[in-house]
Order: C-alpha cells, then structure tokens, then sequence
C-alpha cells in the first residue's frame, strides 16, 4: 500500500499525486533531511495545500525520536478518535480516552475541558510514547503541564491543533520546551494533518 493505494491504478494515481506535491513543494523542503520531506509531502498531499510546507515546523530530534518510540512499539495517544481511527497498521496500542468514564468524572471535577481530562487519565495509565493533537489545544496544554511536573512521559508530540482560540499559542509553547515535537504554525491544523503525519512515520519505519 502507497500512500493509501491498494490497486495498480490506485498506486498509479498515488504516485501522480505525490509527484505533483514534490513539484510544488520542492523550493520549500529543500533543506529538509529525506525522512523530514517525505513527512511534510504526505501532509501536504492529504491536505491538498502547499502552504504546509511552509508552516509544518520539527525539532531536529523529532524524527529520530518518534522512529524510536515506534520501533519500540510505545504507545501513541491521541487526543479524539478521529484522530486515532486514521492511524493504520501500528503494531503497537493507540489509546484515546476522550470517551472514557473517568475523563468525564475528571472533566467536571476540575472544570476542565473533556479533551484535557482524557491527557490526564492517560497520565494515569502510566502512558509512555508519542501523543499526537489534532483537534484540541487544552489537550495540548495539559500534555506540557503534565511534562513539566514529570507526570506523563512522551517521547515526542505532534502538536497540530486546529482553530482560532488557543491552537496557535499552544503550539508556541510546545516549540519551547525540549519535547521534540512536530507543529504547524498558527490556526491551521486538524485530524488530516495528525493522521498524515503518523501514518508517515509509521511508514518510513517500515521503509
């Protein structure tokens, strides 16, 4: 399977597809390092929007760490299921616990969002892996709340939050701490570009 083609004309179309983004991207992931550049494609091809590639930011640990934490088979949380539902052939668990009963219990004990309980249960569970944030930045915020007061143990964050109220500054904060860390700069984001970025890792895994 190439990125999601599972038939000739399916791969076919895949290649045409990715031939394209690299033309219309190749000035910008120049100075990439090939696993960085095949990340920042994949997001851009399931986007449909080259200025990811202006905005997809790593620490330059991010890649070698991330592959490491698969490798060995950690965990990978992520903060809705959408997020986890788009994550494919890992081998290892992917937890969310957005639905879970002590994330709502959490949630109206302290006041706090749904999406920040469920980081916190995770803490709980002894989690210990790559946490990946597609939707909501308080989910983000506890998740470096909880580094901070070495409480939850992520071997690297993809920080992608989308939206006009916190998603930005979050992923600033995340860009400050030594976590490595994948973000895109300001409100844009979202599931597609989580999902984009895991996938691609787990891939060059295997690659």
């Amino acid at each position: 399977m190439f990125m999601g083609a599972s038939t000739k004309q399916g791969y076919e179309i895949a290649e045409k597809s990715r031939e394209i983004v690299r033309s219309l991207i190749a000035d910008k992931t120049k100075e990439l390092s090939n696993e960085e550049r095949s990340i920042v494609e994949r997001i851009v091809h399931s986007t449909a929007d080259p200025e990811y590639a202006d905005i997809t930011k790593m620490s330059k640990d991010f890649v070698r760490a991330s592959r490491n934490s698969i490798e060995n088979k950690k965990d990978i949380l992520t903060d809705i299921n959408m997020v986890k539902t788009g994550i494919n052939k890992y081998p290892g668990e992917v937890n969310c616990y957005i639905k879970d009963e002590r994330t709502v219990t959490i949630a109206k004990e302290y006041n706090i969002t749904r999406a920040a309980a469920a980081i916190r249960v995770a803490a709980e569970n002894d989690f210990e892996g790559i946490a990946v944030v597609g939707n909501a930045p308080t989910a983000l915020l506890e998740i470096l709340n909880l580094f901070n007061k070495g409480k939850i143990n992520v071997s690297s964050v993809i920080g992608v939050p989308v939206g006009f109220v916190g998603a930005a500054e979050s992923k600033k904060a995340l860009e400050q701490t030594e976590i490595p860390y994948l973000v895109t700069e300001g409100p844009k984001g979202g599931t597609p570009v989580a999902v984009a970025a895991v996938n691609s890792l787990i891939n060059l895994k295997k690659e």
